[in-house]
C-alpha cells in the first residue's frame, strides 16, 4: 500500500547533464503516471569562459568545480528552476563498464562473488572506486546450468567526489550519480521495446556507442571521434575560426544542395565524411562483436549528442549501417505545452541525457 501511496505523490526532480562545452539541466514532475517538463535551460562555457567546463586527460577527468556550480546557479535562476534534488550524468569515458557470468549460487553470495570477479576487469584498485552492478540475465548458461549474467559498473571515487563537491558549491541535494548510457536508455528506449537497438551519443569530445537488448545493456564503447573534431577539422581545412567552422558544420552538414550553394555544400562534406566514416568504423566492429556472441542483429539506431541533427547525417547512418535509423527524441513521452513542440524536437538530441537523469529521480 505504501508503495502504491508513493507512486501517487507528487515529485519533481533535476537532471545535470556537465559537458565539455554546455551544461543543461532539466526539471521534470510526476503526478501518479504523467510525467511533465517543468523546466529546462543551459549554457555555454564560453559564455562565461575561456575554457571548458571538463577535460579529459590522461585518463583523468577534471571538472572546474566552482565554475560549473556558477554555471548552474546562473540557469537555474535564469530558467526559474525550484527544485534542489537533481540527479548527475558522469561521462562514460570516465567510468568503466563491463559484462561476465558466474556460476549457480545464492544472491546472498552473489556481492562477494561479484567483487572478487571485478579486480580482473577494473584497471584501478578497488579502494579507489565504487561498483554498481546488475543481474542482466539469469537464463541457464550455454553449459546448460543456471547462472547469472552481471553488469558491472565501476566509477572512481575521486570523480564521485568532485560532483558531491559540485552539488555542495550549487546549493543542491545529490539524490543520484549515473553513467550517462543509462540517461541515455532510460529517455529513448520505450518499455515495450526489446528488439537490440544501439545508442549512438556524437558528443563534443567522444563518441559512445551502446548496445540494448530487451532493455538491458549489453556493452558501451566510447572512441575519440566527436563533434569536436568536425568542427575543428573544417576550421584547419579551410583556415577559417572555429566560430564560422561550427556555422559552415551546421549549415551544410554532409547533405548535398544543388545551385549556388553547391560548392560549399560539397567542400563541407569531403572534410566531414572521413571522420564520419571513422565513427561508422568503430561502430560496425561493435556490431560485429555482439552479433558474434549474441546471435543477434541489431535493429535499430539512435543517433544522440549535439552533432545528431548534423545535415545529411541520418540518412548516410542509414545506408552506410543497412538499418533503421532515427533521430533522438527524449520528450516524446513528456507532456509538454504544444507550443513548444518544433522547440523540443530540434534540441532533444543533446538534452537526452539530461532528461533521463531527471527521469531517474522520478522513479524512486
Amino acid at each position: 500500500m505504501w508503495n502504491f501511496i508513493q507512486t501517487l505523490l507528487p515529485k519533481r526532480f533535476l537532471g545535470v547533464d556537465i559537458g565539455t562545452s554546455y551544461v543543461k539541466m532539466v526539471e521534470m514532475y510526476r503526478f501518479g503516471h504523467q510525467r511533465k517538463l517543468e523546466n529546462y535551460g543551459q549554457i555555454s562555457a564560453s559564455v562565461l569562459y575561456d575554457k571548458p567546463f571538463r577535460t579529459f586527460d590522461k585518463n583523468t577527468l577534471s571538472l572546474s568545480n566552482k565554475d560549473v556550480a556558477k554555471a548552474i546557479k546562473a540557469v537555474k535562476e535564469e530558467a526559474g528552476i525550484k527544485t534542489q534534488k537533481v540527479v548527475f550524468s558522469i561521462p562514460d569515458f570516465s567510468t568503466f563498464f563491463t559484462n561476465f557470468t558466474l556460476p549457480p549460487m545464492t544472491k546472498e553470495e552473489l556481492p562477494q562473488a561479484i567483487r572478487y570477479e571485478a579486480k580482473q576487469y577494473i584497471p584501478l584498485p578497488l579502494s579507489e572506486v565504487t561498483l554498481d552492478w546488475q543481474i542482466i540475465d539469469d537464463k541457464p548458461l550455454a553449459n546448460g546450468k543456471a547462472g547469472y549474467k552481471i553488469l558491472l559498473v565501476a566509477a572512481p571515487n575521486e570523480i564521485i567526489s568532485q560532483y558531491q563537491e559540485i552539488a555542495k558549491l550549487s546549493q543542491l541535494e545529490l539524490f543520484s550519480l549515473e553513467a550517462e548510457t543509462f540517461s541515455l536508455m532510460r529517455s529513448l528506449i520505450g518499455e515495450e521495446e526489446k528488439r537490440p537497438i544501439a545508442l549512438i551519443d556524437i558528443g563534443a569530445q567522444s563518441t559512445t556507442c551502446t548496445i540494448i537488448d530487451k532493455r538491458a545493456l549489453k556493452s558501451s564503447h566510447s572512441f575519440d571521434v566527436s563533434g569536436n573534431d568536425f568542427t575543428s577539422t573544417i576550421a584547419k581545412s579551410l583556415n577559417i575560426d572555429p566560430a564560422e567552422a561550427e556555422k559552415l558544420k551546421k549549415q551544410y552538414g554532409i547533405r548535398v544542395l544543388a545551385a549556388e550553394q553547391e560548392q560549399n555544400s560539397q567542400n563541407i562534406r569531403a572534410i566531414i565524411v572521413p571522420l564520419i566514416d571513422m565513427v561508422l568504423r568503430e561502430i560496425q566492429g561493435i556490431f560485429s562483436n555482439f552479433s558474434q556472441q549474441e546471435k543477434k542483429e541489431i535493429q535499430k539506431v539512435i543517433i544522440a549528442g549535439g552533432a545528431a541533427l548534423l545535415p545529411g547525417l541520418k540518412d548516410y547512418f542509414k545506408e552506410s549501417l543497412q538499418k533503421e535509423v532515427e533521430i533522438a527524441n527524449p520528450f516524446q513521452n513528456i507532456f509538454y505545452p504544444p507550443v513548444l513542440e518544433d522547440t523540443l524536437k530540434e534540441m532533444g538530441p543533446s538534452y537526452s541525457i539530461a532528461v533521463g537523469a531527471s527521469l531517474r529521480g522520478l522513479e524512486y
